[in-house]
């Protein structure tokens, strides 16, 4: 085993991210992830205060014959993963095959919320075409029309959600259980998010963008004509299909982004994050929002409004993730 394995192993045993571990070095993280890439090497004081640091001697990690640790980690440093908290091997054919599924699903999942935040649009225009006699339907009879599409377009994203959901279902691991992976992987993996960075940063910033300039439509179609109901109406369709497009690029590329962190056990997939309970917290909480939404706009039916719900959840779940992780590191 090369040094660079065995600098990932050690990290991974202990707990730590790679921003951890280079923050105890005193280096950055890039360093470390060029270590464990076997794309440079430690100095000797580097590799001294690894050793020091992991509760190893120097020869097991400069020696690739030396597979074995010498002795167990020191005291002071994070405990192993214990029998309940067994660490599952992850081979290179498991990894392609996560890594494909997930930009494959990455697409259809985005599809699927995309479809959700269009689905008032026809319910909007035709109710207010109705009421307002553009149209050989009334209000009444233009809202329902509308809201079978609704329904046909909510049901067609459920059935994107279930069926990815149950195929995602066989790689829980990766999201709970203390992962190892075999020779190589970890450097493929990085190489493929290397690769996928830019479009990863490409797609939040523009997906944020769209989101922003969102409210701009209502806008200038309220100061050209206040009293224009239908122009209004028209404005805040486009301002759902902005929002549409900028959500379904920000999870698109956060899917296919996130399958790099679980294999790599790095950003909100160290081991500490799995030990956890955020990926329970975020399937309740954003099943509530997601009942709460679709219950005050069938209630109300004010469709042009409710959207509003989604950032306001946003920006509480982020509170709300870093209230329960500072509880978390008080245990």
């Amino acid at each position: 085993m090369i040094i660079a394995d065995k600098i990932m192993e050690l990290r991974k045993k202990n707990g730590w991210s790679q921003e951890e571990l280079a923050e105890q070095l005193h280096v950055s993280r890039q360093s470390v992830s060029k270590w464990e890439g076997a794309q440079s090497v430690p100095d000797i004081n580097k590799v001294i205060a690894m050793a020091s640091l992991f509760g190893v001697t120097t020869d097991y990690l400069l020696k690739d014959e030396i597979d074995d640790l010498p002795f167990p980690p020191a005291e002071s440093a994070p405990a192993l993963p214990t029998e309940t908290e067994a660490v599952r091997r992850v081979s290179m054919e498991e990894s392609n095959l996560f890594l494909a599924f997930s930009r494959k699903a990455s697409g259809e999942i985005a599809l699927g919320v995309l479809l959700c935040i269009l689905s008032p649009i026809l319910v909007i225009l035709l109710a207010g075409a109705g009421e307002l006699g553009l149209i050989p339907l009334n209000g009444d009879q233009g809202g329902i029309l509308g809201s079978i599409v609704l329904l046909l377009m909510v049901a067609a994203a459920v059935f994107l959600f279930v069926k990815n959901g149950m195929q995602f279902s066989k790689f829980d691991y990766l999201e709970k259980e203390m992962i190892e992976t075999e020779y190589g992987v970890s450097g493929m993996v990085r190489e493929r998010r290397q690769e996928y960075e830019q479009t990863h940063l490409m797609g939040m910033a523009l997906g944020i963008i769209l989101c922003v300039i969102s409210a701009v439509p209502v806008l200038v179609c309220t100061m050209i004509s206040e009293k224009n109901e239908m122009l209004i109406l028209a404005g805040v369709s486009v301002l759902l299909m902005l929002i549409g497009a900028g959500v379904y690029l920000i999870v698109r590329v956060s899917i296919v982004w996130d399958s790099f962190q679980k294999l790599l056990e790095e950003g909100d997939y160290t081991r500490k994050s799995k030990r956890s309970k955020n990926g329970l917290l975020a399937g309740l909480y954003w099943s509530v929002v997601t009942a709460g939404y679709l219950a005050y706009s069938f209630v109300t039916m004010k469709w042009d409004r409710s959207w509003i719900i989604w950032p306001i959840a946003g920006v509480l779940y982020a509170a709300i993730v870093k209230i329960d992780e500072a509880l978390l590191n008080r245990k």
